[in-house]
C-alpha cells in the first residue's frame, strides 16, 4: 500500500518508472529476456499473436477453459480458434491427445499455427509434449505463477515428508517453454495489481519481436499506480504462497470426507495452490445455495472461460464443458483467518 501511495503523492500514476522497477523485479523472478507490462491481458495476447507473423484464417489452438477474452482477440485478428477439450475430469489443461483430435477436427483449410496454454486454475500443463507439435507456443501463466521457494529445508535438500507432492521441483520458480508468455494483473490471477499484464519473451531470439513494441503510445501501458502494487505482490508472492498452502491441506483433509473430486496436477509437476477447486457430484446450484447459507461465497470455478459462454461445441469438448458446470471454487486467499478456515473446510465436510 505504502508503494500506492507514494506514486499517487509523486504523481506518478501513469507509465513510467514504477513499470520500469516492475520489470526488473519480474525479471529476477521469471529470468526473461525482454518484457513489456502492458494495460492488459487481452492487449498482451493480442501483441503476442501478431508477433508471431500470423496470416489470415490461420488455426490458434486454445483450450476450451481458456478465458472469454481470447475469443474476442483472435477474432479481431481474423484468425481461426481451435478448441481443445481438458485432458480428464481430474486435470483441466490440454493434453497431446486432445490438441490432437482438434487437429483433426478443423477445417481443411485451416492450418494450426500456433497454440495458447493456459495454466488453468494454476494447473501446469505438460508444455515439452505439446511442443512436439511443432507449433510456436504462448504460455499464459496467469493462474500458474509460483516464486522460487526454500521449502526443500534442511542441509540434505530433501523436501519434508508432506509437502512431496509429486517429483516436481519445488524451489523452481515458474517454468517457462512457450515462445512468449503472459502474465496476468487481474483481480483473479495469481499476481494482480488490479488489472494488467507482462508479455516476455524467455530467450533473446524470442525476445526480437516483441521489441518492436517498445515505442507503445503511452495507453497500452501499464499506469504506474499498478506497476507498484504488482512489484510488491511480486516480493510477498512466496509468504503469500505458502500460506494458501497451509490453507489448502486443511481443505485438502476435509475433503476426503466428501463425496466430491479433487482436481489434481500431473505426475512431476508441483500445484501452486492458486485456488481449490472441487469437481461436484451434486448440483452446483445447491452447493452455492447451501454455502450461502452459512454465509460462505462459493463459485463456479469455470464462470468466465469459454466452455462457460456456449463458445464451444459440447459434442467436441464434453469434458470442459462438463467441467464449466461441476467445479465448485471455495475461498482459498492468504488473509483467510484460522477461524474462516475452520468453517470452510467444515462446510467442504458437509457439502449436499
Amino acid at each position: 500500500m505504502d508503494a500506492v501511495l507514494t506514486a499517487m503523492v509523486e504523481d506518478r500514476i501513469g507509465p513510467g518508472e514504477c513499470s520500469r522497477v516492475l520489470l526488473q523485479t519480474a525479471r529476477e523472478h521469471l529470468r526473461f529476456d525482454f518484457a513489456l507490462a502492458l494495460r492488459s491481458p487481452a492487449t498482451a495476447l493480442y501483441l503476442a499473436l501478431k508477433a508471431l507473423g500470423l496470416d489470415d484464417g490461420d488455426g490458434v489452438l486454445v483450450s476450451a477453459l481458456s478465458p472469454r477474452y481470447y475469443a474476442s482477440v483472435i477474432a479481431d485478428l481474423r484468425l481461426t480458434p481451435l478448441y481443445c477439450d481438458a485432458a480428464s475430469f481430474s486435470f483441466p489443461c490440454v493434453s497431446a491427445e486432445s490438441v490432437e483430435k482438434a487437429i483433426d477436427a478443423r477445417p481443411k483449410d485451416v492450418r494450426p499455427r500456433c497454440m495458447v496454454l493456459h495454466h488453468t486454475l494454476g494447473f501446469a500443463p505438460d508444455a515439452a509434449s505439446l511442443a512436439a507439435f511443432g507449433v510456436p507456443i504462448v504460455e499464459d501463466v496467469s493462474q500458474g505463477y509460483a516464486p522460487a521457494t526454500g521449502r526443500d529445508a534442511g542441509g540434505d535438500g530433501e523436501k519434508r515428508p508432506e509437502e512431496k507432492s509429486g517429483a516436481g521441483e519445488a524451489a523452481q520458480p515458474t517454468a517457462v517453454r512457450g515462445v512468449l508468455a503472459i502474465l496476468g494483473l487481474e483481480e483473479r490471477d495469481a499476481l494482480t495489481s488490479g488489472g494488467g499484464a507482462i508479455l516476455f519473451a524467455m530467450s533473446r531470439r524470442d525476445a526480437s519481436a516483441l521489441r518492436g513494441y517498445s515505442g507503445l503510445p503511452g495507453e497500452y501501458c501499464l499506469p504506474d499506480i499498478n506497476a507498484a502494487l504488482a512489484t510488491v505482490q511480486f516480493k510477498e508472492a512466496e509468504r503469500n504462497m505458502e500460506r494458501r498452502r497451509e490453507i489448502a491441506r486443511v481443505y485438502a483433509q476435509a475433503s476426503l470426507r466428501s463425496r466430491h473430486k479433487r482436481l489434481v496436477p500431473l505426475d512431476g509437476f508441483e500445484y501452486n495452490d492458486y485456488a481449490f477447486p472441487l469437481v461436484l457430484e451434486s448440483s452446483m446450484k445447491d452447493v452455492v445455495a447451501y454455502a450461502r447459507k452459512k454465509e460462505i461465497v462459493v463459485e463456479n470455478a469455470f464462470a468466465g472461460t469459454l466452455a462457460a459462454a456456449g463458445a464451444v461445441d459440447s459434442a467436441a469438448c464434453p469434458t470442459s464443458c462438463s467441467l464449466a458446470l461441476r467445479t465448485a471454487l471455495f475461498p482459498l486467499y492468504p488473509r483467510l483467518r484460522a477461524a474462516e478456515t475452520e468453517r470452510v473446510s467444515k462446510l467442504i465436510t458437509t457439502l449436499p
